[in-house]
């Protein structure tokens, strides 16, 4: 039988749900939706231990720029009037500090390259007086790989002296990853 029907033919939720085989909770869940317009009704706001201090935890927040620790605000959430839980202040301040994070992006990160904007270069020690010189372009798997007996600019430049000609010119900018690299 359909619980709508069942509903208006006795009258109450527990009758509808004898009628139907449910629950007098189910009954009323549909009962509601269904005068409602058929959506969902929304959800009552429930209360928090912790809002009598979220304002305080958004202030110290905001002021150490979302650094602070919930170990840190529970003394004094405790003295404004906390009552509740460590672990209900850590919930409270790890949503405050992503809502912080959320509004207060850092732009963008210094190393987000273009392809073919950026070649990365750089030297490292095989042993034996063997020295390696590696080039990275931004955006590449590919690596050019050579190796010279020191790591002057000379050698650098006379064994980056391959690259000319081919897909490795387009670089705009070339980054040296330490500047005692080309003495």
């Amino acid at each position: 039988m359909d619980i709508i029907a069942a509903y208006r033919e006795v009258g109450t939720y527990r009758g509808a749900a004898a009628m139907c085989g449910t629950t007098h909770k189910t009954v009323k869940r549909i009962i509601e939706r269904a005068l409602a317009g058929d959506k969902t009704p929304g959800r009552k706001h429930r209360e928090h231990n912790y809002d009598a201090v979220a304002d305080l935890v958004t202030e110290k927040v905001a002021a150490t720029a979302g650094k602070i620790s919930a170990k840190r605000l529970l003394p004094p959430a405790r003295t404004a009037g906390y009552a509740g839980s460590a672990r209900s202040s850590r919930r409270l301040v790890a949503a405050t500090k992503k809502a912080w994070r959320r509004g207060h992006h850092r732009g963008r990160r210094p190393a987000l390259w273009t392809p073919g904007e950026m070649l990365v270069i750089d030297w490292g020690d095989a042993g034996g007086g063997l020295h390696v010189f590696c080039a990275v372009p931004a955006w590449s798997r590919v690596r050019f790989v050579r190796f010279a007996d020191n790591q002057r600019a000379a050698p650098a430049f006379s064994t980056a002296a391959p690259m000319s000609g081919t897909r490795w010119e387009i670089s705009a900018t070339v980054r040296i990853e330490a500047l005692s690299s080309l003495t």
